[in-house]
């Protein structure tokens, strides 16, 4: 649960799913352990439970003579204490996320792209990418979990850290094959010519490009325009072509190694 994780992150300390609704749920006939008293008064910022006591009992005359009841009050403070620090603590976490094209570089700015957020036992949550390709996600939660997708693009799970959200640019691999049966389609032939500039611009001359076969049954090398004009025309097999290694120098695909499934 969030209050137990909380109290692990900040004491190095756990309390069992039985002692939370033991204590927590349910109403308990004797006090905890000294040692589960320690540990929740020092998420509490106080050095352990006798530090507790001295600070919010003994000053307390209002207090019942009985020292059961007494302890039994000074305990209920010291979880009121808890749950108003936790939810102090518990701030909301804001997420940002930027799509780019992985060959590329640049923002996809063209069409939005669909985000389905996953949520722990809640429905997902659709949103689109803003005119900047981008899109911000407020959360209590530290891991966000969402799926890209959108027509010209490669569907793609995405987990990330609040703590590991500095970079937050997403590479987003372009589906030529739904690309260009979109041109075909249209008979945007000036689309296609666009699309074989661009590919032109993004492979080296030099570029060594390799299609290798299922069961190791062969190795074909492929020369840059062979390759271009390879992917510039959507046949079905074009759909199943993925990428298995990709390397770059100065911004150019100069090595590039793809399988036909």
């Amino acid at each position: 649960m969030a209050f137990q994780e909380d109290l692990f992150k900040k004491t190095n300390g756990r309390v069992s799913e039985k002692w939370f609704y033991t204590y927590i749920k349910n109403s308990p006939t004797k006090l905890p352990r000294i040692d589960m008293l320690n540990l929740l008064c020092l998420y509490s910022d106080e050095q352990n439970w006798h530090a507790f006591k001295a600070k919010h009992g003994a000053s307390q005359k209002s207090l019942p003579k009985n020292r059961r009841k007494a302890q039994w009050l000074i305990f209920s403070g010291l979880l009121i204490i808890l749950f108003t620090m936790y939810f102090i603590r518990k701030k909301n976490n804001t997420f940002q996320f930027c799509m780019v094209d992985e060959d590329r570089k640049e923002a996809i700015t063209q069409i939005p792209i669909d985000i389905k957020i996953l949520q722990k036992n809640l429905s997902p949550i659709y949103i689109k990418t803003d005119s900047l390709g981008c899109f911000t996600y407020v959360t209590s939660e530290d891991i966000i979990q969402f799926i890209v997708r959108s027509p010209y693009h490669k569907t793609d799970t995405i987990v990330r850290h609040i703590d590991g959200n500095a970079n937050s640019v997403i590479p987003v691999r372009t589906d030529d094959y739904a690309l260009m049966l979109q041109y075909y389609s249209d008979g945007s032939m000036t689309e296609v010519q666009k699309r074989k500039t661009q590919l032109r611009q993004l492979i080296a001359t030099d570029a060594e490009i390799y299609q290798l076969f299922p069961q190791h049954s062969g190795v074909e090398l492929y020369s840059k325009e062979d390759f271009i004009a390879k992917l510039l025309i959507p046949t079905s097999s074009l759909k199943h072509i993925k990428i298995l290694d990709k390397r770059y120098t100065n911004g150019k695909i100069t090595k590039l190694k793809f399988i036909i499934q």
